[in-house]
């Protein structure tokens, strides 16, 4: 299992529970993430951590002082 973080832009876009699916974006040196349909996007990452699968579940939705995040939990042992 592999949780990752979700910057979106305002609530109410995903509830916890929820099954996403997520889309890959390669730039020169990294990799990121964005919750179909573009609801949320990842941080990048290098190619060493890099998902091996594409479908999650919403673990958890936060507001911080700088917007709302979510966790996303990946199970990549079944890939």
């Amino acid at each position: 299992m592999r949780d990752m973080e979700f910057k979106m832009e305002r609530q109410g876009l995903l509830e916890v529970g929820q099954n996403v699916t997520v889309t890959e974006s390669i730039l020169p040196t990294s990799f990121y993430y964005t919750i179909v349909p573009a609801v949320a996007m990842s941080k990048n990452y290098p190619a060493y951590e890099r998902l091996t699968t594409r479908e999650g579940v919403v673990k958890e939705i936060n507001q911080t002082s700088r917007g709302f995040y979510t966790i996303v939990t990946f199970d990549e042992e079944n890939v």
